[in-house]
């Protein structure tokens, strides 16, 4: 699949909108960027907030977030995110990226990934 310069800034928007709503603990408006069948994985909204906040708190609430090139992993398109955890440990988070029939752009998964570390 072709992804050209507009498919990268709705990614990236969908990302930066999910992360700002974690932010605010907007479990509603978070819950709104992942996919159907992310969604339909979660009872409800909070439900889905709770298992960011247990499981991905580098996503719940990263130090900084730095935007690498998107990449397709096993036919996968994929955004790469670094990411600064709460505690200072540089992560990179893989977003599977799902286009929907009208076109949107939804997180269909996140896995997090470790980050060597580099000598400039």
């Amino acid at each position: 699949m072709e992804i050209n310069d507009s498919d990268t800034i709705a990614i990236r928007a969908v990302i930066e909108s999910q992360l700002a709503a974690f932010q605010k603990d907007d479990a509603q408006t978070a819950f709104t960027f992942a996919s159907p069948g992310i969604q339909a994985q979660f009872p409800t909204p909070e439900s889905f907030m709770r298992m960011v906040m247990l499981n991905y708190p580098a996503v719940y609430r990263p130090r900084s977030v730095v935007f690498e090139k998107i990449t397709t992993i096993q036919d996968n398109i994929t955004q790469p995110v670094l990411l600064l955890s709460p505690h200072g440990v540089p992560l990179r988070a893989l977003y599977f990226m799902e286009q929907q029939l009208d076109d949107i752009w939804r997180i269909n998964g996140c896995i997090l990934v470790s980050v060597e570390a580099e000598i400039i």
